[in-house]
């Protein structure tokens, strides 16, 4: 039983039919327990921790398969379905991601439900919960020391899908993992510009650990003004990002625009041309 994920399976103490195997991994994905790509534990090792026979998992396997919450590899084992892309579909996600509007739209959702969920989180966070957040929290701030963007960009999503997590709301947990899908593909806008601008990584860092703190410290009120707040400056600081990679885009095309010009021909000002016959 080497696989990290045997843990989280319980043994089946009554009732271990195929239909309870199936209950109990589809509360796991449920809960958010088990993400979509997920590598379940090998057939024999299931079966010995659950305490069910390997036909009986076989049954519940397929099962779980057929309502599309698991998919099996040929020779590579079974793994939990990505349901949360289902959530967007990728001819949404590609008609979204052309028209501007919806990045408006994705903020002015995000700002109701991240404050939502910063004050559930304050008022439901358990030890394990607070625990994790300052963990990310120490992460993101070595990351930021350490100018490793990518890092820190990556312990910024991780610590809003674990205050979703400490919200201890299923339905918020599922919606916020496909928004910030979503924003991990780029789809409403890229955060490395944003990242880009003059104390952008600064103000962002600081707002993240008020973030945190406030949740950790069990203030709804406080977690829920730090997460609003958050998603305005992220809404300005896109609005600056987009207007900047504008101008980067119009002086790149100027010089283009100079360099291919013959060294030889003269440039035509307002008064040469009012001088033309």
């Amino acid at each position: 039983m080497h696989e990290p994920l045997i843990a989280l399976f319980p043994p089946i103490e009554h009732g271990r039919t195929a239909d309870e195997v199936v209950r109990q991994v589809e509360l796991l994905i449920l809960e958010g327990v088990l993400r979509d790509g997920d590598r379940l534990p090998g057939e024999r090792d299931l079966a010995e921790r659950l305490g069910v026979s390997r036909p009986i998992l076989r049954e519940a396997l397929k099962e779980l398969e057929n309502r599309g919450l698991l998919v099996s590899r040929h020779g590579g084992g079974t793994f939990v379905a990505d349901i949360i892309g289902q959530v967007f579909s990728a001819p949404l996600a590609a008609l979204i991601a052309r028209h501007e509007r919806a990045t408006a739209d994705y903020l002015e959702y995000r700002r109701e439900l991240e404050g939502l969920t910063a004050e559930l989180a304050a008022a439901r966070a358990t030890p394990a919960d607070r625990a994790l957040l300052a963990r990310i929290v120490d992460d993101m701030r070595a990351a930021h020391e350490a100018g490793h963007f990518d890092d820190e960009m990556e312990a910024d999503l991780e610590l809003h899908n674990a205050i979703g997590e400490a919200a201890h709301n299923i339905v918020l947990l599922h919606t916020l993992r496909a928004c910030y899908r979503l924003l991990s593909e780029g789809i409403f806008y890229h955060r490395r510009l944003i990242f880009d601008l003059p104390g952008a990584r600064d103000r962002l860092l600081a707002q993240h650990v008020a973030l945190a703190e406030a949740i950790m410290a069990g203030d709804p009120a406080r977690a829920r003004r730090a997460a609003e707040e958050h998603i305005d400056y992220v809404t300005e600081t896109n609005r600056e990002a987009a207007r900047q990679d504008d101008r980067n885009r119009i002086a790149t095309l100027r010089l283009q625009q100079r360099q291919a010009r013959p060294a030889n021909t003269p440039r035509r000002t307002a008064s040469s041309s009012r001088n033309d016959p």
